[in-house]
């Protein structure tokens, strides 16, 4: 053979030739594998993602029939605990049954508390109180930018709600000592925008307590006995995060005289107003709460609601006198670059106007200054904010008499 090869040396080259195309064609094909292994094991882990992702749902859906399975649970309130078991009546069907307590809810539970129980009446759970969310979001839990010394005129006034607010929850062994009780609740009246609603801001600043605010027109509730239920609510919370402090702002639209004029929804104030009555001064006590309340029509409340008790403080806002006037100026300007400015002759023309009028007249003085692209703030400017903010609309309110 190798003599065959010798000899032929043409066979020779042929052999080399499909020998080297047949290696080729082995490598290729080994490449072509290799390409459908990796493709195989891609496909592979896509399915076993896929296959996890199914498990997933069928553990949930298992959960879920699991859960449609178990028998619903009943609301109860524990009306009184004998030892190891507890007297407890149903939601709905005022039904009562005494149960056992177990032992890892011993601690938990206490009268009043409303516990979840099955078929057979165990007790498997302790539920939070029952509150209106429309109350728990009165709760004020950004505290506003707002300290006394920004606002003017009113420093006896502050110096009362001081008195009242701030004293009996600072320093309560001074009630303790001289053996009187904290009054209970301030009622500040006074002209729109003298600052009742300002001081309410300032107590919420300093007071280190839970401040709830809340509108008279908030209790007004549609439905029967949906009002009373809020104001309990709004109680029952500023009793448990006490101490604490309830602000009412224009408290008139609850707090009015009682009258009936045959409606559901006169009855309904009614029936609102006796259950903010006994808030303040009930048979329960109020614990660490006081109470601020604000009102433009002091005249409109009834006479239960005035009555020492209730608000044993009943705190004029007058508009400001000419030194209010000017103190209120100054808060307002203090910021502001001032040209050739005299207070005092402002003073003089803004007799009679509130903080809140002369707080308007600052900041459209400004506008002015913004207007002609300027630096700093003249008497033109306030006279002319002046002319725009008051003499305009006092014009306007006499031309619309005669229409």
């Amino acid at each position: 053979m190798e003599d065959a090869i010798a000899k032929n040396p043409s066979a020779d080259s042929t052999i080399k030739k499909d020998s080297e195309t047949e290696i080729k064609e082995l490598r290729e094909i080994v490449e072509s594998l290799r390409d459908q292994v990796k493709e195989m094991h891609s496909r592979l882990l896509e399915a076993a993602i896929l296959n996890n992702k199914y498990v997933q749902t069928i553990q949930d859906y298992q959960k879920q029939i699991e859960q449609l399975k178990k028998p619903p649970l009943f609301i109860c309130s524990v009306v009184e605990l004998l030892d190891n078991m507890a007297l407890l009546r149903q939601h709905g069907s005022n039904q009562e049954i005494i149960t056992w307590v177990p032992d890892e809810l011993r601690s938990a539970i206490e009268t009043s508390a409303r516990v979840a129980v099955t078929n057979n009446l165990a007790i498997v759970k302790v539920l939070s109180k029952s509150a209106d969310v429309r109350a728990r979001v009165m709760e004020l839990i950004e505290v506003p930018d707002i300290d006394y010394n920004m606002i003017g005129g009113l420093g006896k006034q502050i110096e009362e709600v001081k008195e009242v607010l701030e004293l009996p929850l600072t320093d309560p062994e001074l009630f303790t000592e001289v053996g009187v009780e904290p009054p209970n609740g301030i009622l500040l009246y006074g002209p729109p925008g003298t600052g009742k609603t300002l001081i309410a801001k300032a107590v919420a600043h300093r007071a280190k307590a839970t401040f709830i605010r809340m509108s008279g027109t908030e209790l007004v509730q549609k439905y029967i006995g949906e009002g009373a239920r809020l104001v309990r609510d709004v109680f029952n919370i500023a009793r448990e995060k006490a101490p604490s402090i309830v602000f009412i702002d224009e408290i008139d639209a609850v707090g009015s005289r009682r009258s009936y004029d045959g409606t559901t929804g006169s009855s309904e104030v009614n029936r609102t107003m006796v259950q903010l009555l006994a808030e303040l001064d009930g048979f329960d006590k109020r614990g660490d709460v006081r109470v601020v309340a604000a009102t433009n029509r002091i005249d409109l409340l009834d006479p239960a609601l005035l009555r020492p008790g209730r608000f044993d403080r009943i705190i004029e806002i007058p508009r400001p006198d000419a030194e209010g006037r000017r103190e209120i100026l100054r808060i307002h300007a203090r910021n502001m670059k001032l040209e050739n400015v005299d207070f005092n002759e402002i003073v003089e023309i803004t007799e009679g106007l509130s903080g809140a009028d002369l707080k308007a007249i600052i900041t459209e003085a400004g506008m002015f200054v913004i207007r002609r692209k300027g630096k700093s703030v003249t008497m033109d400017d306030f006279k002319n904010a002046y002319d725009k903010m008051i003499v305009k609309e006092k014009k306007e309110e006499v031309a619309g008499m005669f229409v």
